[in-house]
């Protein structure tokens, strides 16, 4: 039973004899104990105004709140920062409604008068669930998956628009559908074509020519990608994650609507929610894209070969489609608007060009398209490309059996209510900006993945994100998701692995003067009998001169490669 208005909690001493740390996990748990155990828990200093201003709320509304004085209780300080690690907010009044963090005054008062409050009073047992997750993706699958252990009651919606070519699949989302699964398949595909090359010198004799069947690899694919959409749904239904596949739509504070494939609709509320929708590849909209175009939505699917291929962009996904393409033994041309790989090394990323280039790939520099004209229908059929050039009136023709757009990729944040319940998004991106434990300006509102703004688009990240999400919300942890110096590959031809700054943004955020870097050419040991270019795998260390020479790692590296590399001063 709650407690009446306007009486004070207290919290007892720890004891004596107790390590820092056992003394800090007490005082958490105690903290935790007061925020799951009351309506409304207000923490607040008598002095402060504004928990005045709360407390009055919340009075002249009949609703009965507990309050704990900061500035009345010996460990006041350490409650205080404790409250700053579980919820990031330093200031008093910090207000927890039914175990969700609203925030202090302002938020509060914004919160009465949106209505979002009055929603938040209701007890938990009014909602039909704990949580609903939107988007079966890498981090909304992690999340409802440690919820579920965690003994709540979750369900996941899940619903994959076709993308303009009529493409669509299974649970799992990008990752595992038309992302890293497929993606590595096929660069493997392609490095199995190089080692075949390389045999040779290695003593193996190979008396007939090799070709590559494209539909042989696809259709293996395919029946893996296949396996693992199941393999999701049944731990779901393991973990007894009720799974609807349906597109999910706020109608109000709490309440979504779940539209199926026939169009038929459901509502459901939950006490909170976690947006997972990740993001889909962006289109040019210039005549043709949507017409005759690809993206990676379609390509891994492709029953076809795709046969003389045209890939628009320079992003990690353009590069690495082309280098595997190429590696296939097709005729591919890159086409740059401006540069490689934007927001990594661009040391880096013109080695990475100049290896694709000296084996096979084109690169038409600084064009884009205008138009795309289908030619001839067929598996694959004929476009033309006409492009302009970005520095001046010059324009090009090409004719192209595969058109594979690649410039970037969209949040899947547009059409889902967000705005009839007070969401931030930001109007440009379709991202939303979120807090460091992933809450959203509306209190019961988390997301994970690649839709949060300035957060990195990695699927481990999003997995990690989406547990730690979990725990917090109902396993009473803190553990809040690290986005700093994440590593992460570029499957290209020549693999480039990286983790911290890029030099440029080093030298923007240190100063050239302060940096030191270290690099070094390499020649892998399974380079050396098959006669590879002993001057192309290289390294670089970024580092600050005033943090002990420990700074960001940009390291370009072979598949495989086990060598050891001696490093050298740069500048």
């Amino acid at each position: 039973m709650s407690s009446p208005p306007g009486r004070r909690a207290r919290l007892s001493s720890s004891g004596t004899g107790r390590s820092s740390s056992e003394a800090s996990e007490e005082l958490r748990r105690r903290l935790l104990g007061l925020i799951e155990g009351n309506r409304v828990m207000i923490f607040s200093k008598s002095y402060c105004p504004h928990s005045t201003r709360v407390k009055e709320l919340f009075s002249s509304l009949g609703v009965q709140f507990k309050v704990l004085e900061l500035d009345q209780v010996d460990d006041g300080a350490s409650v205080q920062e404790m409250l700053s690690e579980i919820t990031n907010q330093r200031t008093v009044p910090n207000i927890f409604v039914n175990k969700v963090h609203v925030g202090g005054c302002d938020r509060t008062f914004q919160a009465h008068q949106s209505g979002l409050l009055q929603k938040l009073l209701q007890e938990d047992s009014a909602y039909d669930y704990d949580l609903i997750v939107i988007g079966g993706g890498s981090g909304g699958l992690a999340c409802a998956q440690e919820a579920a252990t965690l003994g709540k009651k979750v369900m996941v919606l899940d619903f994959v628009v076709p993308s303009p070519q009529g493409t669509s699949w299974g649970l799992g989302g990008t990752c595992v559908n038309v992302g890293c699964v497929p993606k590595k398949l096929m660069h493997q595909a392609a490095l199995l074509g190089q080692a075949l090359n390389d045999s040779r010198k290695f003593g193996w004799e190979c008396s007939q020519q090799v070709k590559h069947n494209w539909e042989a690899m696809t259709e293996a694919i395919q029946n893996h990608i296949g396996s693992l959409n199941w393999g999701h749904r049944l731990s779901l239904r393991e973990k007894s994650v009720v799974y609807i596949n349906a597109y999910g739509k706020f109608v109000e504070h709490h309440k979504i609507r779940a539209t199926n494939r026939r169009g038929q609709e459901t509502c459901h509320t939950a006490a909170k929610f976690v947006i997972a929708t990740g993001e889909r590849p962006r289109y040019l909209g210039i005549p043709g894209d949507k017409e005759y175009c690809i993206t990676s939505d379609d390509l891994f699917s492709l029953p076809y070969c795709p046969g003389k291929t045209l890939v628009v962009g320079a992003s990690y996904v353009a590069l690495e489609c082309a280098g595997f393409l190429s590696g296939l033994g097709l005729d591919v041309t890159v086409m740059v608007r401006s540069i490689l790989l934007r927001g990594f090394d661009q040391e880096m990323a013109e080695r990475v060009g100049s290896y694709m280039e000296q084996h096979g790939v084109k690169f038409l520099r600084k064009f884009i398209p205008v138009t795309v004209q289908q030619l001839e229908k067929g598996s694959p059929g004929k476009l033309k490309v006409v492009a302009k050039s970005t520095e001046g009136p010059e324009t090009i023709e090409g004719i192209y059996n595969t058109v594979l757009l690649a410039i970037g990729r969209d949040s899947c944040t547009r059409k889902m209510g967000l705005e009839k319940i007070g969401v931030k998004v930001n109007e440009k991106s379709g991202k939303i900006p979120v807090n460091d434990v992933e809450q959203t300006n509306v209190p019961y509102i988390y997301a994970v993945g690649d839709i949060l703004e300035g957060k990195l688009e990695l699927a481990p990240v999003a997995i990690q994100a989406g547990r730690l999400l979990a725990r917090r919300l109902f396993g009473g942890r803190l553990e809040k998701c690290d986005y700093i110096n994440v590593p992460t590959t570029v499957f290209t031809p020549l693999e480039y692995g990286c983790c911290g700054l890029s030099e440029e943004k080093a030298i923007e955020m240190y100063k050239k003067e302060h940096l030191e870097v270290y690099h070094t050419l390499f020649w892998p040991l399974e380079w050396t009998v098959a006669g590879r270019d002993n001057n192309t795998c290289y390294a670089k260390i970024i580092c600050n001169k005033f943090d002990n020479n420990a700074g960001g790692l940009r390291p370009l590296l072979p598949s495989l490669s086990s060598s050891v590399m001696p490093w050298h001063y740069q500048r």
